[in-house]
Parts: C-alpha cells; structure tokens; sequence
C-alpha cells in the first residue's frame, strides 16, 4: 500500500517539475485555467455537458502530449550526452510534432464549440459595464503572461534575497 501512495507523490512530483521547467506547459496551463475560469465563474457561453467533456478531453490531450514530450526530450538528452544525432533530433522533433497536432486539435474544438458571438458580445459587455472586473482581469492578464515566460527560478531568487 506504500508504494502505491508513493507512486502519487512521484506523479505529483512529475507534474510540478513540468510546470517549473517547462514554458510551453505553464503556457498550456494558463490557457486551460482561463478557459475553465470563463465556463464556470460566467455564464456568457452556451455549453452542454458533452461539449464540457469534449473541450476538457482536447485540454488533457494537449498537457498529456506535453508532458511525454517533456519525457522525450530528457530521455534523448540523457541518452545522447550533448551529441545530437539524427535519430535524436527526429524523436525530439516527433515528439514536439505531437505536441503541435494535439495543440492544434484543442484549438479548433475550442473554436467549434466556443464559437458564440453573442457570448464575446456579453463578455464585453459585461468588462465595459464593470470596469473593476476589467482592471482585475488586465492585471490577471499580465501575471499570467509573466508566469507563462519568465521561468520561475527568477521569481524563487528575489524570494530568497537577505
């Protein structure tokens, strides 16, 4: 039974590794909190159960893809010690692929199902009538895009400071 719960903690471990190292997860995050944040706090779209399952299948899609590749690529850098050969760089790049055609693939579900002017009309709407919200989601806005591109160790160093 302790091995089984220590295989959470090395997942859990895992998935907060990805978040901190890698750009493109925190990308994909951010997207997906966002999204998940419009869905559920409003109620500007018009979104069926199935749908719900569909868009948070091509979000799982994408971090899943992310992470294997994640998984690849530190694979293939320990394997080949600095020294990029062709069958490297092609399951590096495969992978990354993989990645892209999963990103892609959420991007145009998203667009199928979150496709509602009238919903973008009321969310406009809404900011432009309450203009606190619109400052709290501008400020929202800019952290997220500096958790997404500035890699944390630089938010870790100004903590640690004396």
């Amino acid at each position: 039974m302790l091995s089984f719960l220590k295989s959470f903690v090395y997942a859990f471990k895992g998935v907060v590794f990805g978040i901190l190292n890698e750009r493109n997860m925190r990308v994909h995050f951010t997207c997906l909190a966002y999204m998940m944040f419009f869905l559920l706090r409003y109620d500007f779209f018009v979104v069926t159960r199935t749908q719900a399952a569909i868009l948070a299948l091509a979000a799982a899609l994408v971090i899943v893809a992310e992470y294997i590749n994640t998984a690849v690529e530190r694979a293939v850098d320990t394997a080949s010690k600095g020294e990029i050969s062709d069958f490297a760089r092609i399951a590096k790049d495969t992978a990354a692929g993989a990645v892209l055609i999963a990103a892609l693939f959420a991007v145009a579900v998203g667009f199928i199902i979150l496709y509602q002017p009238d919903a973008f009309k009321a969310m406009f709407a809404y900011y432009a009538a309450n203009p606190l919200s619109a400052v709290i989601f501008a400020v929202s806005f800019v952290i997220a895009v500096l958790f997404m591109f500035v890699n944390p160790e630089t938010y870790l160093k100004i903590f640690r400071r004396k």
